[in-house]
């Protein structure tokens, strides 16, 4: 599934494995009572309760990592490397340094969930802003913002966080840099599109009569409108932060060693894969089960925030 954002000069930009986001209008915002947050609960797709059921969880394990964790993750012995699946006392097994496998992917959950998440909140927030002053700063102001964020778009999104956090250095803090400088671009260009959007709508054409300022107007009025796309398309970002993050800690530009992280933990045990695969793919699946939970919980919000869905039913 390849989806793309048009660009104010018409030319489509490749877009992360999300689909359309729904046309939100709501002129005035209110806090959602009871029912409607039933009604919301009983509208979500079963796939996207069981996703969101296995981010609750993963996040439990990272928060009471330190409770779950039978051994200190760091620690080894060199009489215990390599133990297989099913080891008494390693239920997963240990790696090429003795270290605890099921410990130390407990402990990854922690940086393999912030820097998944931590980019796509700050990308969402400096996004959100330029696209609302992209989309109600004028034809001038909309042309360079805009061109600016193009010139971002010459570059795979892999790559250029490459490039960044290869100027940066290693480490988890230019690893969430590098990614959040990726991930602004699309962000952006979305929230863009919806305020332009929303700029021909009469509620605005009347807010915009009525003489109120633009800072109002923006936080009023446009605001509310375009954060619950960002919520939808931010959710299935994470997931793609998460591959991305761990990318990067797989090429030694993300985690530094010995913290556990899974992309680090992917690239520790690779040289065992023809020996024992299943280690190296304890994390891996790990990977692959975080993120596409994300992108599937983000397909589940999208609908139950189609208004016009839940105007049809």
């Amino acid at each position: 599934m390849t989806d793309a954002l048009l660009s104010s000069t018409g030319t489509a930009m490749p877009m992360p494995d999300v689909d359309p986001v729904p046309d939100v209008v709501v002129a005035d915002v209110t806090a959602p009572d009871a029912s409607s947050r039933r009604r919301a609960w009983r509208r979500l797709p079963l796939p996207s309760k069981l996703a969101l059921a296995v981010i609750v969880g993963v996040v439990l394990v990272a928060i009471l990592a330190p409770v779950l964790a039978p051994t200190d993750p760091l620690k080894g012995r060199t009489i215990d490397r390599l133990k297989g699946i099913g080891t008494a006392g390693h239920l997963l097994g240990t790696d090429g340094q003795g270290r605890d496998i099921l410990s130390r992917l407990l402990w990854a959950t922690r940086p393999s969930l912030l820097t998944g998440l931590i980019p796509v909140v700050v990308a969402s927030i400096v996004g959100l802003l330029l696209g609302l002053v992209a989309g109600l700063g004028g034809r001038r102001t909309n042309t360079v913002v805009m061109r600016v964020l193009d010139v971002f778009y010459a570059f795979p999104a892999i790559l250029l966080a490459i490039a960044i956090a290869t100027i940066l250095g290693s480490g988890s803090s230019n690893s969430i840099i590098a990614l959040s400088v990726v991930l602004v671009p699309p962000i952006a260009r979305l929230a863009e599109s919806e305020t332009t959007r929303l700029r021909s709508l009469d509620f605005m054409e009347s807010a915009e009569a009525s003489g109120a300022r633009r800072i109002s107007i923006a936080w009023r009025h446009v605001m509310p409108n375009v954060a619950p796309p960002i919520v939808i398309y931010g959710t299935a970002l994470i997931g793609l932060a998460i591959v991305y993050a761990a990318g990067l800690s797989f090429l030694g530009l993300g985690v530094r060693p010995p913290t556990a992280e899974w992309g680090l933990m992917v690239s520790d045990l690779r040289q065992y894969i023809f020996t024992d695969a299943a280690l190296a793919l304890v994390p891996a699946l790990a990977i692959v089960i975080v993120s596409v939970a994300f992108n599937v919980l983000g397909d589940g919000l999208r609908d139950v925030l189609d208004v016009r869905s839940e105007r049809r039913s």
